[in-house]
């Protein structure tokens, strides 16, 4: 009976360290909660609305796209035109910063934000840099040939180039990025890819983005396990793009991705 007791104890110890860990391995592995364009299921997209409301919902990093005015001013917007998400019409570019910021950047999600502006990056910083992760996306270079420099110049004034300020730069534009990476190796760097298929993204690819970036970002319906152990074989983390719904959280969770941009910040 004494070493019936003995053994039972022994295996009860082992299940127990067992489990343990591996709850501590769950524990450990949380991925990134990504505000994209800040709560943008909640909130009109890319407004300060919508940045409070996603970290009041406790995200890690706030998710934002970057373009350029006409005079030479950068703006937190996703579209190359102002006419989806204000009251105005006209291409970025070929506004100024005081023309843009007359806009309505909130009434067209729902009356109770009238009055919302869209953010200069200044403005943005000014708010949320130091205080929570930035995720920036630099929206179509090859529209604005200095947005790279003036994007580092922007972080360089604020002495926002260190890992500790938690900050992202992503683009689908490898050029840019590799501009990026040559100007301010310090930030790490993130590659959209949004084409269909797995075998878009080969390994001839993922050894390319070794070399300048840290992170290989896919579009939602490009994932499954193969890709993503593809992309960790290759030393790289990977952030999902743009998770709507539980059981796509549910799901990027149990593959281990390193973080998941959502609408809804409290899905995650």
């Amino acid at each position: 009976m004494r070493n019936a007791a003995t053994l039972l104890f022994l295996i009860f110890m082992v299940s127990y360290r067992l489990m343990t860990r591996l709850s501590l391995k769950d524990k450990q592995h949380s991925p990134l909660k990504i505000g994209h364009r800040g709560a943008a299921g909640y909130c009109p997209e890319n407004t300060f609305a919508s940045f409070k409301k996603a970290v009041d919902l406790g995200v890690d990093y706030l998710e934002i796209d970057v373009q350029m005015t006409k005079d030479g001013e950068l703006v937190v917007i996703h579209d190359s035109t102002v006419n989806r998400t204000t009251n105005g019409k006209g291409k970025v570019r070929d506004l100024t910063l005081k023309e843009i910021q007359n806009l309505d950047a909130g009434s067209w999600f729902h009356s109770k934000f009238a009055g919302e502006k869209i953010p200069s990056l200044a403005e943005f910083f000014d708010e949320f840099a130091g205080k929570i992760g930035i995720l920036l996306e630099l929206k179509k270079p090859s529209l604005y040939p200095q947005i790279v420099e003036k994007t580092v110049e922007e972080l360089l004034n604020r002495n926002l180039t260190s890992g500790e300020n938690h900050i992202i730069i992503q683009s689908f534009d490898r050029g840019s990025l590799k501009r990026f990476h040559e100007l301010l190796p310090s930030i790490p760097i993130g590659v959209l890819v949004k084409n269909s298929g797995v075998n878009i993204i080969s390994n001839k690819d993922l050894r390319s983005f070794a070399s300048y970036v840290s992170y290989v970002n896919p579009k939602i319906t490009m994932v499954n396990k193969r890709l993503i152990k593809r992309i960790h074989q290759h030393g790289l983390k990977t952030i999902i793009w743009t998770a709507k719904k539980k059981n796509e959280v549910n799901t990027l969770k149990n593959l281990h991705v390193e973080g998941i941009i959502t609408d809804f910040p409290d899905l995650c």
